[in-house]
Formats: C-alpha cells, structure tokens, sequence
C-alpha cells in the first residue's frame, strides 16, 4: 500500500525509539515489524542521519547499517534533554504554525500540531516571542502537497492542469495518486487515466488541482526504486553531447549524464542517454549563447533549425 508524507514521518519517529532498545537490531526483523520492504527501511536510514536535535548541524542521528544489522552510535547524546536556542524556538514555532495553516492537512494531524506549537510556546517563554511578529506564505507548490497528500489518505482521485515541458503545453487529466517523494524537487507518482499508465508529476509544474469524489484505483504495480535517482538512463539509450560556457554548467547539475569534462574556457563537455534525444531541443533553445548541442548531427541541425525559425518568427511580430 502506498504511504503518505505523513505516515512516513511518523514511522521514522517510532523508528528512533524502537532503534534506541534494540542495539544492533537486524535489518529483516525492523522491516517486518514496521510492514514496509527492507528496501524502504534502508530508505528511512538514509534520511535519518540528517535529523537531530539541532539545525545548526549537531547531534544528528550516527545511525548506519552493513545491510544486515543497524547500529546508533550515539542515542545517549541525543536522548539529553533538548534546549532551544531563541533562533531555533522562533523557526520551529514559524514552521509549525506555518504547516497548520495548509490546505488539505487532516483535522486530527491540525490539532496535534496546534497542541504541540502551544506547548512550545509555554515552554519557549520570551525566546519565543519573536515568532508572533512573523509568518510564512508557502508557494503554490504547498498547496498542491497538501492536496495530495490528502487525496493519498483518502484514496481519491485528482483533476490536474499540468504543464508538460516536453510539448510546451497545459493538459487536463485524472490521476489516481499513488505516493509522494522527493528527488531535487517534489514529486507525484499516479496512475494517469488520460495516457492509462503510471506517471510521474512534478507538483511546482501543476497548474490547478482538484480532489474528485471517484475513488482512486490504481493497478497493483511494484514501486520504483528511486535510490538512484528519478531518471535511469539505458545503456542503449542514444547518446547526445552537449557543450555549455560557464553559464550552463547548472545543465550538470539537472540532467544525469555519464559525464562531464571541463572545457578550456571554463564550460564542460557533457555526454547523456535519452530515449527520446528531441526532448532536448528545447533544452539547446533554452540554453541559447551558452550551450550547444555537439552530437547527434542531425538533432544539432534540428535545433539549429527551430532556433532560426523561432527567430523568424519573432521578426514577424515587430
């Protein structure tokens, strides 16, 4: 069954405890005693050493695993009674009272979040204070979660306006949502009825979104391993290489590639697969002066061709 943001979270805070008493517990045991995949408890153990007790980058969680076994190192000096700074109670209070406000958020899981930020509050004193005299508008892209995110607990259907970079195009469709992640930006995995197959949505590329009354029913299908990141190439995927100036190194850092030399002027020289290389016209057109694409010849020309055209367009018009 797909798990929801929320229900992760929670899961990876009783995860602390139950690591806590079992020193060295092994990996299958964890796994069948939370109901998840061990591939999804690795999964949890990646995340979790980057929390802790302190934003400023201490006391986080020295938890590892050899694939068997899961060991904390430090659970002592975590477990010590936390004491909030005055720039750490204001960010968490902001936060908290921030998450509350979003659209979608089950009442039950408004309520406790709203009986915790109270007793932060209490608990904070004039530390605290600050954090009445600011708030947060979250973007769009919070409000599309918490659709989501409901619809996921739900198990309803959604109504998308989505933008399709790949076709330069708005489409409206019907999505039986089946999780939320994040890979560099956040993500939807459904099952689109509009192409009837799994799909993957980027939620700041949303346009409107709507929760239907019809129930969502996606087919049974074994979740993507997503360790490796959101896009796999294949090895026998065409081979495209593109040049970019130091203005496009940030294609490097968006795009997986096999790989990127340096270039004398400062630019990189980066070769990918893609099993569909036209999609990477527009990148070429985006790119403008700061890139171009080497190889294939032919989509070099192609690119080469939508460029004048867009051009010539573009004199129509003045």
């Amino acid at each position: 069954m797909a798990t929801n943001a929320i229900d992760q979270t929670r899961r990876m805070l009783s995860l602390v405890t139950y690591l806590r008493e079992r020193p060295g517990a092994h990996v299958q045991d964890v796994a069948r005693a939370f109901g998840i995949t061990e591939d999804e408890l690795i999964s949890d153990l990646d995340v979790l050493p980057m929390c802790g007790t302190s934003f400023r980058g201490g006391d986080l969680l020295d938890i590892d695993t050899d694939g068997d076994r899961i060991w904390w190192h430090n659970p002592d000096d975590v477990a010590e009674p936390l004491r909030l700074a005055a720039d750490e109670a204001t960010a968490l209070l902001v936060a908290a009272r921030a998450v509350a406000t979003l659209p979608g958020l089950r009442e039950s899981d408004r309520e406790a979040l709203l009986r915790a930020t109270a007793k932060l509050e209490a608990a904070a004193g004039e530390s605290g204070a600050a954090s009445s005299r600011l708030s947060v508008t979250f973007e769009s892209e919070g409000g599309v979660f918490a659709d989501v995110d409901r619809a996921i607990s739900e198990r309803r259907r959604l109504w998308l306006r989505y933008y399709s970079p790949a076709r330069d195009e708005l489409t409206e469709r019907e999505v039986d949502p089946i999780r939320l992640f994040a890979v560099g930006h956040t993500y939807m995995e459904g099952w689109c009825r509009l192409s009837e197959d799994r799909r993957t949505f980027r939620l700041d590329r949303v346009a409107e979104i709507r929760l239907l009354d019809a129930p969502a029913a996606p087919p049974e299908l074994e979740l993507r391993d997503l360790s490796e990141g959101l896009v796999h190439p294949a090895a026998e995927d065409p081979e495209v290489v593109i040049e970019v100036t130091t203005r496009g190194r940030w294609v490097a850092e968006y795009y997986p590639h096999d790989s990127a030399e340096e270039l004398p002027d400062g630019g990189l020289r980066i070769t990918l697969r893609t099993p569909d290389p036209a999609s990477l016209r527009r990148l070429a057109l985006r790119l403008g002066g700061e890139g171009r694409i080497v190889t294939p010849p032919e989509l070099a020309e192609s690119a080469r061709t939508a460029a004048r055209e867009a051009l010539a367009a573009y004199d129509e018009t003045l």
